[in-house]
This record gives structure tokens, sequence and C-alpha cells, in this order.
């Protein structure tokens, strides 16, 4: 049976004042950042709700996989600009609230990264600066075929290093300086040429087509899914021998574990696992 399409939260309902909304559909929780009126700009109280929900998310025994997406016509623009300028006339021109959102921005992200549950961003609309980063810091993305990417902070003069972070660690070295020393639109076949992001799909099936991906995910066995997550991460700062040797310790306590122990037991007597748990 076909999955049921998904209606995401609109403004006027109660939940509308949230920064972050949260939808559980079975092992999937679908996370819908909800500033549509500021584009989803990424402002402070925005960053703490989404960290939180993905360290809870990923604490919990029933999700399986995390999609996130946008309210209204934007995924994100990035930092809230004008919560940013507002803090020039501290007495030290803003520098301890621009270090203080810089930080917390960078450990949201990471912690998206180190979330043991595959993130998978739904990529609705623009996604620019910071909010390109959010994209490049999840697992996978789909994009709707009017989603459009940049880094434009050269054009304004605040170069997207933050950003560069999580974009020169998915693209190559070439395509990611491409975007951050011009700073243009990137529409989303192009980002699907780059590896920004996986699938590009019709402007009204990419929630769906994001979740069709989490519900794939969500059927194969967790220990594992933890493990190869984290492991693929980890090994791909190292050096190609010290990567070799950390994948080699990797496999030799995966196959210890008792869902590889049922998952090839089942290959080999040719019938359905039966993960344990």
């Amino acid at each position: 049976m076909a999955e049921a399409s998904i209606d995401l939260a609109r403004p006027g309902t109660e939940a509308s004042a949230k920064p972050v909304l949260r939808e559980e559909h079975g092992a999937v929780v679908l996370l819908t950042l909800n500033r549509p009126d500021a584009r989803n700009c990424l402002s402070g109280d925005l960053i703490a709700a989404l960290h939180a929900e993905i360290q809870s998310i990923g604490q919990s025994e029933a999700a399986r996989a995390i999609v996130i997406t946008g309210a209204g016509s934007a995924f994100s623009s990035g930092h809230d600009l004008k919560e940013l300028t507002a803090h020039r006339n501290d007495p030290d021109r803003g520098k301890a609230y621009f270090a203080k959102i810089m930080n917390a921005c960078s450990a949201m992200m990471q912690s998206i990264v180190r979330c043991p549950k595959p993130v998978i961003a739904a990529v609705n609309g623009i996604a620019t600066a910071a909010g390109c980063q959010l994209v490049a810091s999840c697992d996978l993305a789909v994009a709707s075929s009017t989603a459009r990417f940049a880094t434009p902070g050269v054009n304004i003069g605040l170069f997207c290093s933050t950003p560069m972070a999580a974009l020169s660690r998915n693209l190559s070295r070439k395509a990611a300086m491409e975007m951050l020393l011009l700073g243009d639109m990137v529409d989303a076949p192009r980002a699907l040429q780059l590896g920004l992001v996986n699938q590009v799909v019709e402007e009204d099936e990419t929630v769906n087509a994001a979740m069709a991906f989490a519900r794939q995910i969500a059927t194969k066995p967790k220990a594992t899914l933890r493990i190869g997550k984290e492991a693929f991460y980890r090994q791909i700062e190292m050096p190609l021998d010290e990567a070799y040797a950390y994948a080699s310790a990797v496999m030799v306590d995966n196959m210890l574990d008792a869902e590889a122990k049922e998952g090839i037991g089942a290959f080999l007597e040719k019938r359905p696992p039966v993960w344990p748990g």
C-alpha cells in the first residue's frame, strides 16, 4: 500500500508559534523549520530548538530516521541578519553575541552529523548561507525542482566560513570554492550534479520523497545504521591507512553484533532476517 502524503502544519495552528515543529510518522520524525515569514532564517531560538530536537530524537528508541524541511516557500535563508545586526550597539560591538550564535549554530550542525539516526533534508525552496550549510550537514538531501542554493556571504562582506566547513566536506574543492567565491545561486539540477543533493523531484513531492528515503532506511537494522554512520564520518577525516585500520576494527566489532549474526545467517539460509529488538 502506498504511504499517505504528508500535509505540513500550516501557520495559524496552535503549534505555529514554535520555531521548529515536530511530527512523528511511525519510525520517522519530520522536523519543520517554522519561521516562514522570515524565510526560516536561523534565529537563536530556532537554532536551539532544532539542536534540542536532534538530540532528543537521537536518544529515542522508537525513531529511526529524521527529515528536516521548511515551512512556506523557503528551506532556510541562513542566519537571522536582523537579529545579529541588532547587537552592533552592544559595548563590544556585538562580538560576544556573534560568537555565541556562531558557536551554537556550529554545535547544532555537528549534532546532525553525530546523531545516530540518519538525517535527510527535504529542500522545499531556497537554501542559502547557513541554510545551505544545513543541507550539506544532513546525510541525504532531496530537493524540489524549484529549490536554489547559495553561499552568498561574499556579496555582503561576510564570507560563508562556517557553511564552508560543511560544503567543503560534501563537494569537490573546486565546486565548493566556486560557490563560496562567486556567491551565485545554484539551481537544483546543478546542485544534483555537484553532489549537494541526492535527488530532485517535483515541487509538491519534496517531503514525500524524503520520507520515502527515511522509511526505507527505517527498515534497516538499528545498531548497524548507528555503527555505519559514525564510522563514515570518522574515517573520512583520516589518512587512508588510518581509515582502513579504523574501518577494519569497526567491522570486527560489527561482526560480533547480534544484528550481523542474524543478517548473515538469514542470507545464508535464504530467509528474511528477524532483527533483534
